[in-house]
């Protein structure tokens, strides 16, 4: 005989283990014969691929993926192959790797054989250190999720990291823990193996859910009867459907527990990234670990993303890539003609030996060495270098600094600074990242007159008005109803009272939603302490008297009722009374004829709704106990039913909930992250659209919208509704014609378009998603709401696609990462929910208003920095290597070089190198303070009109002017035929020097023009080339014969500076050559002005914010402060929430208030998220006595 488990003879309050009836309505937990013929059975499991989850058995669970996570883009094995990859995905490293090969060909390369495969590898050993450094920091990242505690069963629970849990692994999480994998649900520490769970970390949703073991395993409570335990789950194979699950739960009996096979549904399901809440602990068995849990399943590997400006420059060096080409042949054939012109004539330079087709192919390959430098190899390290420091910058911004978090802005990867000044779309998650996470109670009207302080007063957080208590209190005619209408919140609930249990005297509620938390912990504050809920009905505590209400019934919440309401009988009284709270739209509808405050309550709503608050409305009835015992014959029934059952029992609700009185309304505060509803009206302005993407309900989600300004009171809202795909047909066909058709194409007009998961499902589809996102783009607002992962990601992925714009998704938790690895840019939140978004992110900052630097200042300054650094890195190179070109002219194209070989390498590494780096870490084009209070500036960047390709040539063309300009004039000064002082000729070295230097002084010329931020740094690094190309000079010409280096220049700089006509050079050709640019500039700044010109205009005349006065300095960087208004706290100020109904009939409707409720409710084809209705779980309840596992349910 088996030993007795010690588990079995612990019980719990309501535990069984038999099934027990768990809802009212006739809905049960299947057992013995039920639970064989309901579950599904293996074989259909195995036909759909599925798996076999052993308890507690390595052996059998192995071929599993283990529980390690990585969101890393690199590992030890992958990072060179995909680190070259994408390096020669660039086709600069591809030409220069061409090139650094045909120079190993003798005889073939005039600047020798290794003067491109050095810098080449320099350049990619940089690049790979700053890849591994960003990596790294994800792998970090990564590690603290990895290396997070759990308790896991072996001989005994021991904590184990989540990497080391296994499928098959029995998990033990306590009350706050996160669940490291997917767990099947075995039992908790609740009544009836129940446990709630927050899943703001998947879908949005802050209100709490319920899971619920089942009673077959609900006797495992310790590692004894878990080790005992022998059994297996057979379940379907990983996939990304977060509320779907099928799967059997098979236990061998042992004892006088018989075999038992039951069917899993979602409701037994606990979620990886879910927080378990409110309950002291659960245990759960492991079915999918690591990449295959639902939450990875839904995310996408690491993309290596790579940005616009870095595409369009791939573009342009492929066109000049086919110009070298067509100059090297021209130049090849040019050689062949001049060779056999002049075969007899320079009989000495032995021509003949040059007419075979191999010393032709070999001449070819020699102008393609010679002119290769048109292509700057240098830039690839300049980007890296200049985005590197502008990463920093973002790192060290004290603006973006939360100081409540101590989290400092992030840039994770350098790669796409310049992606964040051209953003035409943000996609929004809202928990967490619009919001806080946090409700309070802030105002109430009762009895027609107005409580509470209004919102941005100066007041202080909550309810803070003692006018209500003193009426109350002092006989005042609305004291009765102030009364009633405490009493209703502190009873009309579905909230459970525990004690904590560090503290005793304090009470936790167990609320689903954090509405219904925010309304009792109100009452509590006022003097109407809700303490104990049994079975049969609540306890509470009215200004210190204790009343007693028999709850009958509870008639819930689901967002089609949008109320909920309670019959109760106070204790020693008869009297029966319906208790509703629920939104005005349904609310006034059912109210008697001659209310008192109607039309006072009314106003007061519009006002609470004005300040962004969510609004309830409060109402009473007396019922006749002789119609109550016949509804309740008829709501019995009507929960029986097999068939029709909801609307049945929506006809008995109908029946009951009418002939109210309405005792007033209360507000609560969604509050919102401070600075939100300036940051989206500021995006607005900067031409930047934002879609909001939740899985939170319909209405919390437009409410929100509201409070954010991102919905308007003058807006028409289109609500999709259905979830069939002819109805979302109909809506996108009749919307479509409402906006004008197809002559309206583009135009944006003041709509705002709501759609839900459902519907969505249908208009991504490939039939429907060109017409869908049609309409979409004609709205000024978008909200899609109670959508998963997976369809975020494809909203994110089908504006990429087809509008072409540049996407950013902002999130914080896990549910976000799809959406951020599909967007060009994705920015985290650390926040509340974890690090899961922030890991996968490009960009991670605290709060929401952040963004609005990060774009309109880091992304602005990030996009024109980049683009000028490669604008005129190309300019620079081709001013001085075609050159080569012009000379080859008078030299019978013989590919004599002009420049010597060494300074040839120099240019790009010491004489032009600093100029790009100011250009690109110091430069300002407009102050931040002016681009935080402008945000129109950031339309300049964002149209790309820094860098389009008209652009692009137009500084090639200007590089082919003041190239040609400088040699012709050079050659007209100097030529070859002009004597020195001491009677030698000029030669070809000494021209060939002295042009070079008057190039060094244009391009550093134009560098100071095309600069607009000047400081003693930006002056140091702009005129550095010039000196250091005259140190070069003097100290390259004296080396040989002591080094076997600079023996053509020897004393040359002598014959220079000895020279009369180069100091004319020197002094006069370069102001003759950037004369033209000078015009341009002055043109261009004085007629034709743009935003960014008028605001530095502005600048100057105004002035700016001192670098010494506002700006905070860090790490030798001016960071200048934000602006007031940035630093306000704004709440959840928005607009009224009232919209225009457009005469749509059931195709648009109007959200008049945004209604303060929020609770379990079927969703997903009534699909239930929870496993027990509210008005049974609340009966499962009796917190008047103790529990026998040693926590105190007496509050």
């Amino acid at each position: 005989m088996e030993p007795e488990l010690e588990g079995e003879t612990l019980g719990r309050p309501g535990h069984s283990h038999v099934a027990s009836p768990l809802v009212d309505d006739g809905t049960h937990t299947p057992s013995g014969e039920d639970a064989i013929s309901s579950a599904p059975s293996l074989q259909e499991l195995t036909q759909s691929n599925a798996r076999r989850v052993v308890f507690n058995d390595v052996e059998s669970n192995k071929p599993f993926l283990s529980n390690h996570i990585s969101t890393a883009k690199y590992n030890l094995l992958t990072f060179f192959p995909k680190f070259l990859f994408e390096q020669f995905k660039r086709y600069s490293n591809l030409f220069f790797l061409l090139i650094a090969v045909i120079q190993q060909i003798p005889d073939v390369s005039p600047t020798g054989r290794y003067t491109t495969i050095v810098p080449l590898t320099v350049i990619l050993g940089i690049s790979a250190l700053k890849e591994i450094f960003e990596d790294w920091r994800r792998h970090r990242a990564d590690d603290q999720v990895n290396h997070s505690l759990v308790k896991v069963l072996q001989d005994t629970f021991v904590s184990l990291p989540w990497e080391s849990v296994k499928c098959g692994d029995v998990v033990k999480v306590t009350n706050g823990q996160f669940f490291p994998a997917d767990l099947i649900l075995l039992s908790s520490s609740e009544p009836m193996s129940m446990c709630y769970v927050e899943t703001s970390n998947l879908d949005g949703e802050t209100n709490l859910k319920i899971r619920q073991g089942l009673p077959q395993s609900e006797y495992i409570i310790d590692a004894r009867s878990a080790l005992n335990t022998v059994g297996h789950v057979d379940c379907e194979a990983p996939n990304n459907r977060l509320y779907q699950f099928v799967g059997n739960l098979v236990l061998r009996g042992r004892g006088e527990r018989p075999n038992a096979v039951v069917a899993l549904s979602p409701d037994q399901v606990l979620l990886r990234g879910a927080q378990l809440r409110n309950t002291e602990w659960v245990m759960g068995v492991a079915v999918y670990t690591g990449h295959e849990s639902k939450v990875m399943q839904n995310a996408t590997a690491a993309p290596i993303k790579r940005s616009n400006v870095d595409q369009l420059t791939n573009h342009q060096i492929i066109f000049l890539f086919f110009i070298l080409l067509t100059i090297s042949l021209f130049s090849s054939i040019a050689n062949f003609v001049w060779t056999d012109s002049n075969r007899a004539s320079h009989w000495y330079l032995h021509l003949d030996n040059q007419r075979s087709a191999g010393a032709r192919f070999k001449t070819f390959l020699t102008f393609i060495i010679l002119y290769n430098n048109l292509i700057p190899i240098s830039l690839t390290v300049t980007l890296e270098i200049v985005k590197f420091m502008q990463s920093l910058f973002i790192n060290w911004d004290l603006d973006m600094y939360d100081k409540v978090s101590d989290t400092p802005a992030r840039a994770r990867t350098s790669n796409l600074n310049e992606e964040l000044g051209q953003v035409e779309y943000i996609f929004s998650d809202k928990t967490g990242t619009l919001t806080c996470n946090i409700m309070e109670f802030k105002r109430c009207s009762i009895a027609g007159q107005v409580y509470g302080s209004a919102l941005g007063d100066g007041s202080s957080s909550g309810f803070d008005d003692p006018t209500l208590l003193e009426h109350l209190r002092s006989g005042h005619a609305g004291g009765p109803f102030i009364r009633e209408f405490l009493t209703l919140l502190a009873v009309c609930h579905t909230v459970i009272p525990e004690r904590d249990p560090n503290d005793p005297d304090k009470i936790i509620f167990q609320a689903s939603s954090p509405d219904e938390g925010a309304l009792v912990n109100a009452a509590k504050n006022l003097g109407f302490s809700f303490n104990v809920r049994t079975p049969e009905g609540v306890v509470i505590f009215a200004i210190g008297q204790e009343e007693v209400y028999e709850v009958l019934d509870v008639l819930e919440f689901n967002s089609d009722r949008k109320r909920m309401s309670v019959i109760v009988r106070k204790k020693g009284t008869d009297k029966i009374k319906l208790m509703t709270k629920g939104a005005d739209s349904v609310i006034y509808k059912r109210l008697s004829p001659n209310q008192r405050f109607d039309q006072t309550t009314l106003e007061h709503l519009e006002m609470f709704a004005a300040e962004g608050l969510r609004t309830l409305c409060i109402a009473v009835a007396e019922i006749d106990p002789t119609f109550y015992a016949d509804w309740k014959a008829r709501f019995t029934a009507a929960s029986q039913a097999l068939q029709n059952r909801d609307e049945e029992k929506d006809k008995c609700y109908e029946e009951i909930e009418k002939n109210l009185f309405l005792v007033g309304a209360t507000a609560i505060e969604d509050k919102l992250q401070d600075g939100v509803p300036d940051a989206i009206a500021d995006f607005a302005e900067a031409g930047i659209k934002l879609w909001v993407l939740t899985g939170d309900k319909q209405e919390t989600a437009i409410n929100i919208g509201y409070s954010c300004k991102l919905l308007t009171q003058k807006m028409t809202l289109l609500i999709f509704s259905g979830d069939k795909k002819d109805e979302c047909r109909s809506h996108i066909e009749r919307f479509t014609a409402m906006m004008g058709g197809p002559s309206t194409r583009g135009k944006v007009q003041n709509y705002g378009l709501i759609i839900d998961g459902a519907m969505l499902v249908h208009a991504l589809s490939v039939n429907l998603q060109s017409d869908f996102l049609d309409l979409a783009l004609r709205c000024k607002a978008i909200v899609c709401c109670r959508v998963t992962p997976l369809q975020k990601a494809d909203v994110v992925r089908l504006v990429k696609k087809n509008v072409r714009a540049i996407t950013l998704a902002i999130g914080d938790g896990a549910n976000d990462v799809g959406m951020i690895q599909a967007a060009d840019v994705g920015i985290g939140i650390s926040g509340q929910e974890g690090l899961q978004a922030a890991s996968a992110s490009d960009y991670s900052i605290a709060q929401f208003r952040f963004l609005k630097k990060l774009l309109l200042v880091h992304g602005a300054w990030s996009f024109i920095r980049l683009s000028r650094v490669i604008l005129y890195s190309f300019y620079k190179n081709i001013v001085l290597y075609i050159m080569q070109l012009w000379f080859a002219i008078l030299s019978g194209f013989s590919g004599q070089i002009l420049f010597e070989r060494w300074t040839i390498g120099m240019y790009n590494v010491i004489f032009t190198f600093f100029p790009p780096l100011a250009i690109g870490i110091l430069d300002q084009t407009v102050s931040a303070a002016h681009r935080m209070k402008d945000p129109r500036l950031y339309k300049t960047t964002q149209a790309g009109t820094h860098f389009k390709k008209r652009v692009f040539w137009a500084w090639i063309s200007l590089a082919l002017y003041h190239s040609f300009m400088i040699f012709l004039m050079s050659f007209a000064t100097i030529g070859h035929a002009n004597v020195l002082s001491d009677g030698k000729v000029v030669g070809n070295w000494f021209t060939g020097t002295a042009i070079y230097t008057v190039t060094v002084f244009v391009v550093t010329f134009r560098a100071a023009l095309t600069i607009d931020q000047w400081n003693w740094l930006t002056h140091a690094c702009i005129w550095a080339g010039i000196p250091l190309w005259i140190v070069f000079l003097l100290v390259y010409s004296r080396l040989w014969p002591s080094l076997p280096l600079g023996v053509n220049l020897q004393a040359i700089d002598v014959q220079l500076f000895s020279c009369g006509l180069f100091w004319f050079m020197v002094i006069l050709l370069p102001m003759l050559t950037i004369a033209l640019d000078m015009l341009v500039k002055l043109f261009f700044n004085y007629y034709r002005k743009d935003q960014e010109t008028l605001a530095l205009a502005r600048e100057a005349t105004v002035g700016t914010i001192s670098p010494r006065g506002r700006a905070k300095k860090t790490e030798g960087y001016n960071l200048y402060q934000a602006e007031d208004g940035q630093r306000r706290g704004y709440g959840s100020l928005g607009e009224p929430t009232t919209a225009p109904n457009a005469e749509l009939g059931d195709l648009a409707t109007s959200a008049r208030h945004g209604f303060a409720f929020s609770g379990t409710e079927a969703v997903h084809g009534g699909h239930q998220r929870s496993a027990v209705a509210e008005s049974a779980r609340i009966r499962m309840y009796n917190t008047s006595i103790r529990g026998t596992r040693g926590r105190d349910k007496t509050v």
